[in-house]
């Protein structure tokens, strides 16, 4: 059987780089197509410790001159994926984040660097490496959005595209002098290409030229379409309603996964539950939170932002204390929201604990020790902390909004089929109403091991999610052909 053939083009994967959930999404994905019958190779840019990780990689193409300098195109299988490096040292080679620089601003070139990402992407799908011309090229986000453009402009036979937004707040926003920087023509700045107010819009670009457009749930795929939620870009996206779906993420269920998992303290399953309390005492040990097995304990794993909602959080402290509850946060991000939580833990130890920063293994004993998961976000396009909570046993309270509405089943309307809480409007009010209910659904113990059980048992894998991309990568195929048939006929 002839296996259709996906190149996916991403800034980031894990586990070689992450910033985010992207980074998963492009990870664990390939290996669920593969069960679909599709073959993934990965394009990602040559950062440091993409480099290092692979020097048996083999160099497929050696430019000496590309948007700046040399650069080469690498080959290797790296845990089982199969990926393509872009190698150009004069874009990639810099240490820390991959977008910013020491300064926390942006790379002043990201404009080029990830213009050259997604010209490279094109020029696999034309036949630069005549064995891996793709079917298919699947750009995620921004920074591989002008993969679709540049395949747009070239006049020929070219693979179909798919363009995912993973969090349409990033656009990719650069000067009208970029077009000509990265090898666009002029005649691309218009409203129905990639101009947009002024400036060239990369992922406005891939949204227009895109033979199909997914986002992460069905529910921000609605949102999106509408003037609050498509952030300049609702007009565009109602006009390519038609191409537009929602696909929900799954998560790495092999990675994610309570029975194995080499980051808690004690390992457990859905049908034994009897060793996860072990966890909640570690937690508590490593927040510096008072040991009390019957305080309802909070997890937060986010970037603080108030995208995120965080603030809304912030402003419950009394909330969380008035019902004994405690709190343990990790993330980064906003310099008002950190320094809040901070003093947050300062003023009440043994209640709240804090950790700036990101910590993989941390997040794991985060999931596996709280109680209940904290999600007050005020969009957000699928969401994966709850649904590793929903694997991990931890109840999630979220906002009503995106995925998370389309993930978790509220315990007042889906009765004995419910996995956690929902407040809508997303307010601290509305907040705080949903952390009371949780605290007294916790204190109902039949109550409490019933949401947990149903979370745990609920199918938060890519098995059925992979699917939808299949049937999608092969209805554009089956699109296209026809369009060629009838273009020939004339």
């Amino acid at each position: 059987m002839t296996l259709l053939r996906v190149l996916s083009v991403t800034s980031e994967i894990y586990p070689l780089i992450k910033t985010g959930g992207l980074a998963d999404v492009a990870g664990a994905l390939p290996a669920a197509l593969a069960d679909c019958g599709i073959a993934v190779k990965t394009l990602v840019p040559g950062y440091p410790d993409i480099i290092k990780a692979m020097p048996a990689a083999d160099t497929l193409l050696d430019h000496p001159s590309f948007f700046g300098g040399p650069a080469r195109l690498l080959g290797v299988t790296y845990q089982g994926l199969e990926l393509l490096v872009l190698d150009a040292p004069h874009l990639f080679a810099r240490p820390g984040n991959p977008y910013l620089g020491p300064d926390g601003k942006d790379w002043p070139d990201n404009a080029v660097r990830f213009a050259a990402l997604s010209r490279m992407a094109a020029d696999i799908g034309l036949g630069a490496i005549a064995p891996l011309v793709p079917d298919i090229v699947h750009a995620h986000d921004w920074q591989a959005a002008l993969a679709p453009v540049f395949l747009h402009y070239h006049w020929g036979p070219r693979p179909g595209t798919v363009m995912t937004v993973h969090n349409l707040a990033y656009q990719g926003l650069f000067p009208y002098e970029t077009l000509g920087a990265v090898g666009l023509p002029q005649d691309a700045f218009n409203v129905h290409g990639l101009e947009y107010y002024g400036q060239v819009g990369y992922l406005k670009g891939g949204l227009q030229f895109a033979d199909r457009i997914t986002t992460v749930s069905p529910t921000y795929a609605a949102e999106i379409k509408t003037d609050e939620g498509g952030m300049g870009l609702g007009g565009l996206l109602r006009e390519r309603s038609a191409v537009l779906s929602g696909i929900l993420n799954g998560i790495d269920i092999s990675v994610w996964n309570p029975a194995t998992d080499p980051d808690i303290a004690a390992r457990y399953s859905a049908g034994e539950l009897s060793q996860r309390p072990a966890n909640k005492v570690a937690l508590q040990q490593r927040f510096g939170l008072d040991p009390k097995p019957d305080a309802p304990l909070l997890g937060v794993i986010s970037r603080l932002s108030p995208q995120k909602g965080l603030d809304l959080l912030l402003a419950n402290v009394d909330t969380i204390l008035s019902e004994g509850m405690q709190l343990a946060l990790l993330g980064s991000g906003d310099r008002d929201l950190q320094d809040g939580f901070a003093a947050a833990g300062k003023a009440h130890p043994g209640r709240i604990g804090v950790v700036i920063g990101y910590d993989e293994a941390l997040a794991h004993l985060i999931q596996a020790g709280s109680d209940a998961l904290i999600v007050p976000s005020r969009f957000e396009p699928c969401g994966l902390t709850q649904l590793c909570a929903l694997r991990y046993g931890t109840v999630p309270i979220v906002a009503r909004v995106g995925g998370l509405e389309d993930t978790v089943l509220d315990a007042t309307e889906a009765g004995a089929s419910a996995t956690g809480f929902k407040f809508a409007p997303v307010t601290a009010e509305a907040l705080s109403s949903a952390l009371r209910r949780a605290s007294v659904s916790f204190h109902d113990k039949p109550a409490w091991q019933r949401l947990q059980g149903n979370g745990m048992t609920t199918d938060v894998s890519w098995r059925n999610r992979a699917g939808r991309y299949a049937e999608l990568y092969h209805d554009i195929l089956a699109t296209r052909r026809i369009a060629t048939h009838q273009e020939r006929a004339l």
